[in-house]
């Protein structure tokens, strides 16, 4: 599938969210949502309000932000937590995991059938309704280990 074509399918499930929820579509939640689809760094609010803010010049961070969430608790996005950082956003829902470098705090996609397996615990299942498994490998990216070598 061409990028064009990805990011237009991406948009239009994200309408489709937005009806579904009673949410409208507006210029404001589009550019916010288009801007996190074309990021592939897992960006934080301010990221994608200082590149929203390019277009929409009058928007506020508080906007930015306060969208991103209830994004996030409509199930059109995640939240990537920020480990002591601040929160980072992903517009993947499709099962995958991360890899965070301890360095730069990059965070980085991958696929792994056997994470996307994993049992949870029945002390959990008893206790908790899981919605989402991730699993989070940390250590230190290719660029970091150049730099530090």
């Amino acid at each position: 599938m061409s990028r064009v074509s990805a990011e237009e399918s991406s948009l239009n499930q994200f309408r489709e969210k937005c009806a579904e929820n009673g949410l409208k579509v507006t210029p404001q939640r589009t550019a916010i949502y288009e801007e996190l689809f074309r990021s592939k760094e897992h960006p934080s609010a301010d990221l994608i309000y200082q590149k929203v803010r390019k277009k929409l010049p009058n928007i506020s961070f508080d906007t930015v932000n306060r969208t991103l969430l209830t994004f996030s608790r409509l199930d059109v996005i995640r939240v990537v937590e920020g480990y002591g950082e601040a929160k980072r956003f992903d517009p993947d829902l499709e099962p995958h995991h991360h890899f965070r470098c301890i360095i730069c705090n990059s965070i980085i996609d991958f696929q792994e059938q056997t994470f996307d397996e994993i049992n949870i615990p029945k002390s959990i299942s008893k206790q908790f309704n899981v919605l989402h498994k991730k699993v989070v490998l940390e250590g230190v990216c290719e660029p970091c280990k150049k730099v530090k070598e």
